[in-house]
C-alpha cells in the first residue's frame, strides 16, 4: 500500500522557504510569551503565510516553486483549487504561472444565493490539485478535498507552503488517501532558525518539545 505521507519536496527548498518566511516574519517564534491558537492551544510559534502577498519577489519565489512541484510529482493538472481563505491568493499565483483555471473551496456552503462550496469553473472528471497554505492538524485542508471529489472531481493531491509536522495531520491524510508535498516543515524551520540565531539551543529544545505534544505543551510547560 502507498504511505500517503506528508512529504518535503527537497531539502534545499524547506531551508530557503523557512528562510524567507522568518525573513518577512510570516512565521513568528516566541518560546517565552507563547501565542494562542483559535483552538484555544498556546504556541511558541505563530504562522501566517497570508504576508507572502506582501512581498512580490518572496511570493513569486513561492508561486515558481509549487508549480514547478506540481508538474513534478503530480503532472500538469486542468484545475488548481485554493483552500479559503488562506491559500485563495497564493493559489491564483500559481494558476496564473501554470496558465490554468483557477477555482476555491470554501469551509462550507453558502446559505444563500446558489450556495456553492465551490467557487469556479471545473468539470465533472477533471484533474485538480489543490493548493494551501498551511497545515496543522490537515481537517480543513481535507475537508476541501472532500467536497471536491463529493462534486465527482478527480483530486490527484495537494501542495502547501508549510505544515507543522503533526503526527496528527499525517495521520489524516493517510486515512483520507491524500498525497501531500509541502515547500518547508517545522524541522526545517527549527534548523534554519538555529543557523540564524534567530534562536537559541535551549528555545530550540523548548520548540521541539511543543510539536511533540501541542495539546498538552502550555498545561505542563507554561504553569
Amino acid at each position: 500500500m502507498f504511505n500517503f505521507a506528508i512529504m518535503i519536496t527537497n531539502k534545499t527548498t524547506a531551508k530557503k522557504t523557512a528562510e524567507v518566511l522568518l525573513q518577512i516574519k510570516a512565521i513568528k517564534l516566541n518560546p517565552t510569551e507563547p501565542f494562542v491558537w483559535a483552538s484555544g492551544w498556546k504556541s511558541p510559534i505563530y504562522c501566517d503565510n497570508r504576508i507572502i502577498l506582501s512581498f512580490p519577489p518572496i511570493r513569486n519565489y513561492i508561486r515558481e516553486k509549487i508549480a514547478k512541484h506540481i508538474e513534478k510529482y503530480y503532472g500538469k493538472p486542468d484545475v488548481i483549487a485554493g483552500v479559503a481563505t488562506g491559500a485563495i491568493g497564493i493559489g491564483i499565483l500559481v494558476a496564473e504561472y501554470l496558465g490554468l483555471p483557477f477555482i476555491y473551496v470554501r469551509p462550507e456552503a453558502k446559505k444563500h444565493g446558489r450556495q456553492n462550496q465551490i467557487e469556479g469553473f471545473v468539470q465533472k472528471g477533471q484533474n485538480v490539485i489543490v493548493v494551501e497554505d498551511l497545515i496543522s492538524t490537515g481537517k480543513s485542508s481535507l475537508n476541501a478535498v472532500r467536497a471536491l471529489k463529493e462534486a465527482r472531481y478527480n483530486v490527484k493531491g495537494m501542495v502547501a507552503i508549510f505544515t507543522y509536522g503533526f503526527t496528527t495531520a499525517n495521520n489524516n491524510f493517510s486515512k483520507e488517501g491524500v498525497t501531500l508535498h509541502t515547500l518547508s516543515n517545522y524541522d526545517n524551520l527549527l534548523e534554519q532558525a538555529l543557523e540564524t540565531k534567530y534562536i537559541n539551543k535551549k528555545e530550540m529544545t523548548i520548540l521541539s518539545e511543543w510539536n511533540e505534544q501541542p495539546s498538552e505543551w502550555s498545561k505542563t510547560k507554561l504553569k
